[in-house]
C-alpha cells in the first residue's frame, strides 16, 4: 500500500509524526505531499506537487488541520480519502474558544466546512466515541463513516527525557503541573483556586506553564504558583518529569466532555499519576483510581481534594504510574496503526 500524506500540516506537531512514523513502522509506503506556504500559494503548491504523484499512490490521507485541504483534496483526487478531522471548527471557535457568535455567519461558515469536509471524506478519523457521537448529531454524517484513533504516545519525545532541575523555591516540595491556555476549556481558573484553598499547606506548590496564564495571573497574589511562559516541547516534557503528578482539564464546556487532551497523554506518557475532569470520553480509555484520578468539572473544591488525596497516599501515586504504563503500551504508534490499517485498507 502506498499512502499520499496529503496537506499543509505541521509534520512536527505530535499527532502527524506519530502517525507518520506508526505508517513507516508498518512497512508503508508514505509520499509527503505538503505545503507551508501561506494563503493561495498553498493551494497551488499542493496541486503541482499533486500532479507528480497523482498516478503514484493508492489512498490519499488528509492530515490534521485540514477541513478546507479536505474540500481541495477531493477536487484533485478520485482515490479514497481518509481525513484525519480530530477536532470541529465549528465547535472550537463558536462554543469551545467562543471566538465568534453562535447565529453569526462566521458560525455557519464553520459548520459548512466541517459538513463538507467530512461528507467528502471516505473515512473520518476522531480521538473518542464521543466526539463522533457529537459530529453524527451536529453535522448528520454516517457512524460507519468514522474511526476512533486515540492520540498516539509520541515515545521518541520522552524515551531519553532529562528531568528539569527543580528550582530553589520548589525544592523538597509536593509538586503539581498544569500547562496550557487561557479559554473555557482548559478550566485554568479552577486550578488557580484550588491553589489558593491549598495555601496553608506549605510544602504543596504548582507549577503553571502558559505565556496567556502568566501575563493574566502572575501579578496576582498567588504564593504557592510558579508562572512559566511557553516552553519547547522537549522541554514541556522536561517540567512534567519533575513533578509529583499533573493536571489535566477542569472547564465545564461541551467539548471538555468528549475528548481526551493532549496534556493528559503527555502526563501517562511520563507514568505521572494525573487528575482531570471525569466525562465520558475521559472512561473510553481510563479508570477512576486505577490509572488516573477524575474530578468534577467546573468544581475547585473538589480538585483541592484530590490533590490532597494523592499528596497523602503513595501508594495510590504508585498505582495509578503503573497503570498510566499499561495504557501506554495500547498507545504504541505501531499497534494502534496496524488496527487503523485494517479498517482502511478494503478502502483500496
Amino acid at each position: 500500500m502506498k499512502i499520499l500524506f496529503f496537506g499543509t500540516y505541521n509534520p512536527d506537531y505530535s499527532r502527524n509524526r506519530v502517525l507518520l512514523s506508526g505508517f513507516k513502522e508498518n512497512n508503508i509506503n508514505i509520499i509527503e505531499c505538503h505545503s507551508d506556504l501561506k494563503g493561495i500559494k498553498k493551494y497551488i503548491d499542493l496541486f503541482q506537487q499533486h500532479k507528480k504523484y497523482r498516478n503514484k499512490y493508492d489512498l490519499m490521507f488528509v492530515a490534521f488541520p485540514g477541513q478546507l485541504t479536505m474540500i481541495f483534496a477531493r477536487f484533485l483526487s478520485r482515490k479514497k480519502i481518509v481525513f484525519d478531522a480530530f477536532t470541529s471548527l465549528y465547535d472550537s471557535n463558536v462554543f469551545d474558544r467562543k471566538t465568534v457568535g453562535e447565529k453569526s455567519l462566521r458560525a455557519k461558515y464553520y459548520w459548512f466546512l466541517d459538513w463538507l469536509s467530512c461528507s467528502l471524506a471516505d473515512k473520518i478519523l476522531l480521538d473518542t466515541n464521543e466526539h463522533i457521537k457529537y459530529f453524527i448529531k451536529t453535522f448528520k454524517i454516517k457512524r460507519d463513516k468514522f474511526i476512533r484513533l486515540f492520540v498516539i504516545s509520541d515515545d521518541e519525545i520522552f524515551k531519553n527525557v532529562q528531568v528539569q532541575e527543580r528550582t530553589e523555591v520548589q525544592k523538597n516540595k509536593f509538586l503539581i503541573h498544569f500547562h496550557g491556555t487561557y479559554i473555557p476549556l482548559q478550566g485554568v481558573e479552577y486550578v488557580l483556586e484550588s491553589a489558593k484553598i491549598l495555601e496553608k499547606y506549605s510544602d504543596i506548590r504548582f507549577h503553571i506553564i502558559g505565556s496567556k496564564i502568566k501575563e493574566k495571573f502572575n501579578n496576582q497574589d498567588f504564593k504557592n504558583i510558579d508562572f512559566t511562559p511557553n516552553v519547547s516541547y522537549e522541554d514541556l516534557f522536561k517540567n512534567i518529569a519533575m513533578a509529583d503528578i499533573s493536571l489535566g482539564i477542569f472547564g465545564e464546556t461541551e467539548k471538555a466532555k468528549r475528548v481526551i487532551p493532549n496534556k493528559v497523554y503527555e502526563a501517562i506518557a511520563m507514568s505521572k499519576p494525573v487528575i482531570t475532569g471525569r466525562s465520558g470520553a475521559i472512561k473510553e480509555l481510563f479508570i477512576d483510581h486505577e490509572n488516573i484520578l477524575m474530578c468534577d468539572f467546573n468544581n475547585a473544591r473538589d480538585l483541592a481534594d484530590k490533590i490532597l488525596e494523592l499528596k497523602n497516599n503513595k501508594q495510590l501515586r504508585d498505582k495509578l504510574s503503573g497503570g498510566t504504563k499499561e495504557i501506554n503500551k495500547k498507545l504504541i504508534s505501531k499497534n494502534i496503526i496496524r488496527d487503523l490499517l485494517l479498517k482502511i485498507n478494503y478502502l483500496i
